[in-house]
């Protein structure tokens, strides 16, 4: 009853976006391009985004913790950067051909990012991975893949293996069984299982690729010592260590996980928050490694692993946005990770607090900007693995954040973990911990 109630509510608020969405069947699967924008009883259609705000067709204004799938650090619209593209946009918005701007922005990446020895600009996060595993292969001459079970490298067939619960079901049709069988997945933050599934095929072993926080599958952290301990047998097993930063790139520090977590990854991938709210992909890594890449080098082509770009890599706009962005995080560097941790921690102990005076049984993962809440259950006591987020009262989430939004005007994409801006503020955390405080109050997560 609760449920339908808020429904309605919600429905109420954005009749406009209704009827956007009832058109949009008609044309995308699912009225939707990206599954996961979906969202019972249907997604708002947003108009107009700026800093922490989003605005839909009905001209409801939400304060925004989905942050454009966590990528907009500094918010949506920042000024400097919509100055910056303005004046890119009348001199061209594709040139199909090398230019000075990508340039620039990979020698940023380099400057704040030194393991970045060597790069190659894509489009999106999913072909950066799909290229980091296949030179993997190319260097090793070997043909297995570790990954994580639960963890998320977009929807390249080679990595779509053990993404959702209950992971040993196949992922979808279209998946042939013979592409899958060299993808080996591990649990993670349990190292030493980790490692007894890979010992049996360390000879054929090309790489282990890992997400340092588990983003879609959770917002779970890694355990002291378990990142250390994968890149430590890879790299003496002579396999290559991959840090999947999409997400956490730029995003945990000025210098990502690696750095926090002092890892010297072969290959690491980027996106997101370096593309400044554009399209992009970023596969780094060692130069040594990347030269098998190099089209100037004269080897048969057998010798040399393919791997391309597509036809807007390292476009002037999205290499503008890039650049803008991490010159200002760059020269506001302390106050801005100052800033959005502390949002982050603030909102975390606050969560936990009113959870726990109101006996409700959750925790709350994530660190920096980055936070999740977990409603417990029987089945599980404590979130350390994807296993356990899928395990948790995942309706209980999904029903908590969907009355963040209709009521409170409050965004997260349900059940996903929710990151801070620069745009947002202190009040944004409190004004969050006090809808929260309302929600228990109204008995609706009994």
């Amino acid at each position: 009853m609760q449920v339908t109630r808020l429904k309605e509510i919600y429905k109420k608020k954005t009749r406009l976006s209704r009827n956007l969405y009832t058109r949009s069947t008609n044309i995308f699967p699912g009225g939707v391009s990206h599954n996961i924008r979906y969202f019972e009883p249907y997604p708002f259609f947003t108009t107009r985004a700026r800093g922490k705000y989003l605005y839909d067709v009905d001209d409801n204004k939400y304060t925004d913790y989905w942050m454009g799938h966590w990528a907009l650090i500094l918010g949506h619209s920042p000024v400097q950067v919509v100055r910056d593209l303005s004046n890119q946009i009348r001199h061209g918005v594709l040139y199909g051909t090398a230019n000075d701007i990508s340039l620039r922005l990979g020698e940023y990446i380099q400057k704040l990012m030194p393991k970045a020895e060597s790069m190659r600009f894509s489009n999106s996060g999913s072909e950066a991975t799909m290229y980091a595993v296949r030179v993997a292969r190319a260097k090793t001459k070997r043909r297995v893949i570790a990954k994580i079970i639960g963890g998320w490298h977009g929807y390249n067939t080679t990595l779509l293996q053990t993404v959702n619960y209950p992971f040993e079901v196949n992922e979808g049709t279209g998946l042939i069984p013979q592409e899958l069988r060299f993808v080996k997945s591990i649990p993670f933050n349990d190292l030493e299982r980790s490692l007894e599934l890979l010992r049996p095929i360390k000879h054929d072993l090309a790489c282990i690729i890992v997400e340092p926080l588990l983003a879609g599958s959770g917002c779970v952290p890694p355990v002291e010592g378990y990142l250390q301990g994968l890149e430590e047998f890879s790299h003496n097993n002579e396999s290559l260590f991959i840090l999947d930063e999409i997400v956490t790139g730029f995003r945990l520090s000025i210098q990502g996980a690696a750095q926090k977590f002092k890892l010297n990854p072969d290959l690491f991938t980027l996106g997101k928050v370096v593309g400044g709210g554009l399209p992009i992909g970023v596969l780094c890594g060692k130069k040594e490694i990347m030269s098998i890449c190099d089209p100037t080098l004269r080897v048969q082509k057998d010798e040399r692993c393919a791997i391309g770009g597509g036809t807007y890599s390292a476009n002037p706009i999205t290499m503008t946005a890039g650049l803008s962005t991490l010159r200002y995080i760059d020269d506001n560097r302390n106050v801005i990770y100052s800033k959005i941790d502390k949002m982050g921690e603030y909102a975390r102990n606050g969560l936990a607090k009113i959870f726990n005076d109101a006996k409700l049984n959750v925790e709350i993962t994530g660190m920096g900007s980055l936070f999740l809440v977990h409603f417990l259950n029987s089945r599980v006591g404590r979130i350390a693995s994807p296993s356990d987020v899928a395990l948790s009262d995942r309706a209980m989430l999904v029903k908590y954040h969907f009355e963040l939004l209709a009521k409170h005007g409050i965004f997260f994409l349900p059940s996903k973990m929710g990151a801070f801006s620069f745009a947002h503020a202190q009040t944004d955390v409190k004004r969050m911990l006090e809808a929260t405080t309302s929600i228990i109050e109204s008995g609706a997560l009994k």
